[in-house]
């Protein structure tokens, strides 16, 4: 009996979606044992409060810090904070003198000190280079393949810099999640594993560097061009132009030299060898790794390679302002209240249940029993979100705003949406005379690309709205996306599963007047004519002559198929001829 029932159409799926519930379920209930989830959803600034923290940025030697450093600054805090995993952080200037940090909870020492750091950039020369995913378990080098020093490095770009262990790691370390592999402030004198982002079209690269050659600090300045060719002529193609000091520029002498002679060695512009790279790296994290292509003696090298203006001018700033020894100074430090506060958060829960209540009472008003479907559909996505929400405020330390509640109160519609337009493709097949089965499955058919076009676009909005959007307006952006996959999980796993089921029992498949399929209020008399007979025109006259009122008739005529109004005009027609041939014949 029980393999029967699970050949039932629908019940198979039903039990997948029981499983993947089960699993989430069970997934935070065991970070929740381990005590490093909770049952509860993580809450942004603006619902939970938390820290504020203002910065005094301190330049060494004393002076002072203008508006172009300081925005600067204002740029390495937020991805030092964003990198440390704190979502919904709020980073502004205050005065055009200090810093203001808001973030939500208790920030740990480790972040505290992240943020009071000095900016710190170098030059490190590149010793191996790679995709930025984590090479498979199953695909890592074997104990007797690893690299193994023969001898002490002779200078930066020695790979006798490269033992098993710094080896290992760079296997392991997934720049394509960054997140879970941030490491404390680097050993200058050591060997550095790191990532340089994806950027644009470029994807993510993961390098092993030599020891520090070159100080940010002996940066005097930079600046970004259009780039002149050979003649003099200036090109479209933009350029990064750094200028050292002396100490600097004897330093970068060295380096290139010996640099220039892997790229010579490599075949010049058709080489790979990693080791003719240098990589800028701010915050142990690289930001360029060009290629040396000569000797540079004059502490004037150029960075080329298909630079936009943008990004020509931000590396031409980071090498500029990162350098800087800019430290921060904690001036005072304050818990702060929820800046929305409870009341708010209570009215947005308040206006959520009011329009749930309304999509609920429109359900059953319009749909009747059929409406339960709806309900029992929005409970599913309701708890695939929440526990997606929680997962990922655990995995991705994501907060939920209040702009991110508006998200989901705005879903609630949507989501609604997709189970009307079924509904409606349901009735529609009834109402041409099929019976509940097949109208189930021939109304899935049409229904399924109107609910796949919807919520494409629903996706594409949301994440359009993410990426340029800033603050709270990408929480909104982020559950709107969220909740629309959940509704597409919960349309083609539970809903139409579901109907399947209910096709199959007494009370739906024969019409009740409280199913929802009432024939009566579809114009679909009789309600299924048996396997293969449709509706005739003859059945029409029928329909209004049984309909309890004319409203009942009205609707009858007016949802008269397209084909059902011109087999009548057809037999309208020819019943007209056969009585013109009577009065011939006559």
């Amino acid at each position: 009996m029980a393999r029967t029932g699970l050949k039932k159409p629908g019940l198979r799926v039903l039990v997948w979606l029981g499983v993947i519930i089960v699993a989430l379920t069970a997934v935070l209930a065991g970070g929740t044992m381990a005590g490093k989830a909770s049952w509860a959803p993580k809450l942004a600034l603006d619902l939970e409060g938390g820290t504020q923290m203002i910065l005094a940025p301190k330049v060494e030697g004393g002076s002072d810090i203008n508006e172009e450093q300081l925005n600067q600054a204002v740029a390495i805090i937020r991805q030092r904070v964003d990198g440390s995993g704190v979502a919904e952080a709020e980073i502004s200037t205050q005065s055009g003198r200090n810093v203001v940090v808001s973030l939500p909870g208790t920030p740990s020492t480790q972040t505290r000190d992240l943020i009071q750091a000095s900016a710190d950039m170098n030059f490190r020369p590149v010793l191996l280079n790679g995709a930025g995913a984590a090479v498979p378990e199953e695909a890592r080098a074997p104990e007797d393949q690893l690299p193994k020093p023969t001898a002490e490095p002779a200078n930066s770009s020695d790979t006798n810099w490269i033992t098993p262990e710094i080896y290992r790691q760079f296997e392991a370390l997934d720049c394509d999640n960054p997140s879970q592999d941030k490491q404390e402030r680097s050993d200058p004198a050591k060997p550095l594993v790191t990532c340089e982002p994806a950027s644009g079209t470029n994807p993510a690269i993961k390098y092993i560097l030599g020891p520090v050659e070159v100080k940010g600090s002996n940066i005097v300045t930079s600046s970004f061009q259009l780039q002149q060719g050979a003649q003099g002529a200036v090109t479209n193609e933009w350029a990064v132009n750094i200028q050292f000091d002396d100490e600097g520029t004897a330093k970068f002498k060295e380096v290139t030299e010996r640099l220039n002679q892997f790229y010579v060695a490599a075949g010049g512009e058709s080489g790979t060898d990693p080791k003719a790279q240098f990589a800028i790296v701010l915050d142990d994290q690289v930001i360029s790794a060009p290629r040396s292509l000569a000797v540079i003696t004059d502490g004037r090298p150029q960075i080329t390679g298909g630079f936009t203006e943008q990004t020509a001018k931000a590396l031409s700033d980071q090498l500029r302002f990162g350098a800087l020894p800019i430290s921060f100074e904690i001036q005072s430090e304050q818990q702060i209240s929820a800046t929305l506060g409870g009341e708010q958060l209570r009215m947005g829960l308040l206006a959520g249940m009011i329009g749930l209540l309304l999509v609920v009472v429109y359900s059953l008003f319009q749909y009747r029993a059929l409406g339960f479907v709806t309900i029992a559909s929005l409970v599913v996505a309701g708890i695939l979100t929440y526990l997606a929400i929680a997962i990922l405020g655990w995995t991705e330390n994501y907060r939920l705003s209040l702009a991110g509640v508006a998200g989901i109160i705005v879903a609630i519609g949507q989501t609604a949406d997709s189970f009307i337009v079924y509904f409606e493709r349901i009735r529609d097949e009834l109402r041409e005379g099929r019976g509940l089965v097949s109208a189930v499955e021939n109304g899935w058919k049409r229904a399924k690309r109107t609910v796949l076009a919807s919520k494409a676009v629903n996706l594409l909005a949301a994440l359009v709205l993410y990426f340029v959007a800033v603050g709270n307006v990408r929480g909104f952006a982020f559950t709107l996306g969220l909740t629309a996959i959940a509704d597409l999980i919960v349309v083609f796993m539970f809903t139409h599963p579901t109907l399947q089921l209910l096709a199959r029992t007494r009370f739906f498949g024969e019409g009740h007047r409280f199913s929802g399929l009432d024939p009566k209020r579809l114009g679909a008399v009789p309600l299924y004519r048996g396997a293969g007979r449709l509706r005739t025109p003859e059945d029409r006259p029928a329909v209004a002559v049984r309909a309890k009122n004319a409203g009942a008739a009205a609707e009858a005529e007016r949802r008269m198929t397209i084909a059902e109004r011109r087999q009548a005009q057809k037999q309208e027609q020819l019943a007209g001829s056969s009585k013109s041939a009577a009065k011939e014949n006559k």
